[in-house]
């Protein structure tokens, strides 16, 4: 039966996964927050915000020890443990933000699409949009290699928006509230693939993969570890989940922290690795 340890790294998301959708709040994962920090087992987390802004929330999750991947995986961050690293403080993965937001104000001038980014707007702006305090939107402006999008226009011209965007190898996913652009080859999944193999010891143990996420940004990530747990969303409709999932998937009933509550249940206690 698998059970917490430094073998087993778990990444999760942070809105509608560890965090509410709406009050922002964890302390129903309390109980397993503290589980995982006395086995030291790795808790990893792979949000679509900022680096400026998961710090502050990962002191507050006791989790500072642990690296953490911003901006859906266009930033792997390091702990002050592993200044070591060569990579430390930052790795960067894909395009840089100033040459994305160039790439986009000539895309939109091409097209007309009606489309607004973070950086077409002020702190004010990003507040109203998100429900987060001026001080906190000011976080989510910092910004290192993505840029979220609040979409106008229809469908047809999402999908040619998204063919442009292809062009400048840049790509275009949907998180929680908005949709992201970024360099086509970033993702959770692989920005997690990268920790999982710099975490594994040559002669060490082979590591376990278990991840959490609510949203379509969030596929990459369930689908490059070993065991995923799809959290109930916000979505009228249950997301559907490409390529395999067989044995290692567990939809959960709850949303929010409950049902990141219920699917390390699943996992880490049940010691089930198959959906019922």
């Amino acid at each position: 039966m698998l059970k917490p340890s430094p073998n087993l790294l778990i990444f999760t998301d942070l809105d509608g996964s560890l965090l509410d959708h709406h009050s922002y709040c964890w302390q129903a994962a309390q109980p397993w927050l503290e589980q995982l920090a006395h086995t030291q087992t790795p808790l990893i987390i792979a949000t679509s915000k900022t680096a400026a802004e998961v710090a502050p929330l990962q002191q507050q999750l006791g989790l500072s020890h642990w690296p953490f991947i911003a901006e859906n995986g266009a930033q792997i961050v390091f702990p002050a443990q592993r200044r070591n690293h060569p990579d430390y403080p930052t790795k960067h993965l894909g395009a840089d933000y100033p040459s994305l937001c160039a790439t986009l104000r000539e895309l939109r001038s091409q097209t007309g699409f009606a489309f607004q980014g973070f950086a077409d707007v002020d702190d004010a702006t990003v507040a109203q949009w998100t429900g987060l305090t001026l001080d906190q939107a000011h976080l989510a402006r910092r910004r290192a290699g993505s840029e979220p999008l609040r979409w106008a226009g229809n469908d047809e011209q999402l999908a040619q928006f998204r063919a442009l965007l292809a062009q400048h190898n840049l790509g275009l996913t949907q998180g929680g509230r908005f949709y992201h652009v970024m360099s086509a080859a970033v993702s959770k999944g692989n920005a997690a693939r990268w920790i999982t193999a710099d975490y594994q010891l040559p002669h060490g143990p082979p590591l376990t993969t278990l991840s959490l996420g609510d949203g379509p940004n969030d596929i990459s990530l369930l689908q490059a570890s070993d065991l995923a747990v799809l959290i109930r969303g916000q979505q009228d409709k249950p997301l559907d989940l490409p390529g395999d999932f067989a044995g290692r998937l567990y939809r959960t009933r709850l949303q929010g922290p409950q049902g990141w509550c219920e699917g390390l249940d699943h996992f880490l206690i049940n010691g089930r690795s198959h959906h019922e």
